[in-house]
């Protein structure tokens, strides 16, 4: 689902402090650019939802080669490898990452003052995407006591010495809706991370 991590709002959680994605690190903002509802990111003319009143968007300069950050982005199943939330992650189907293609992955919950810990169980599925351009991708995900709905764009741009990482997502549900600052706060934190994980992977992954 995006991304996603970023889902791990929960129900009535809104103690910002216990996110899934708040890590044991704290992520400054990306490189320049933050939460612009107005200027939607889109892959193949698909973008997020529009009447989604939770949204975040970043970006990043990732001094790595494309190729390299495509393939830790769309090679699913060694996200726990590099991503510092996601416990397991599996693939669905087989061959190349393309419309249709679905992954199930998890991450997990901290306890907080109003739920238990608990994990959130996601499942996203490939609805649009364009080879070293960009990856749209959808669906729920679902935790003890909520559900939320996200939609996630990622783009990739070639740029002088790297390339220009761009992601946008959104979240629908009733415990997101219920307090927005706080849920897009979670998302806000869940996006930087998952920015910050790729660069890192990607920039040593060129050193070697």
């Amino acid at each position: 689902m995006p991304g996603i991590r970023s889902t791990s709002i929960r129900a009535a959680l809104f103690a910002i402090p216990i996110s899934l994605t708040v890590l044991a690190t704290a992520v400054a903002p990306a490189d320049a650019t933050a939460h612009r509802p107005n200027a939607s990111l889109t892959c193949r003319g698909k973008g997020v939802d529009p009447d989604a009143r939770v949204r975040y968007r970043t970006q990043t300069v990732i001094h790595a080669p494309l190729h390299i950050i495509w393939k830790a982005q769309t090679d699913v199943e060694r996200w726990p490898s590099w991503q510092t939330a996601v416990t397991t992650a599996q693939r669905l189907d087989h061959g190349p990452f393309r419309p249709g293609s679905a992954f199930h992955w998890t991450t997990p919950i901290p306890p907080n003052p109003h739920t238990p810990a608990t994990g959130l169980d996601i499942t996203s599925t490939v609805r649009q995407v364009k080879p070293g351009s960009c990856i749209r991708w959808t669906g729920p995900a679902v935790g003890e006591g909520l559900r939320i709905d996200g939609v996630h764009v990622w783009n990739f741009t070639k740029v002088r010495n790297g390339v220009l990482v761009s992601t946008e997502e959104t979240h629908t549900g009733p415990q997101v809706d219920a307090n927005v600052p706080a849920a897009t706060e979670i998302l806000r934190q869940g996006l930087e991370a998952w920015l910050h994980d790729l660069k890192t992977a990607a920039e040593a992954h060129d050193r070697v």
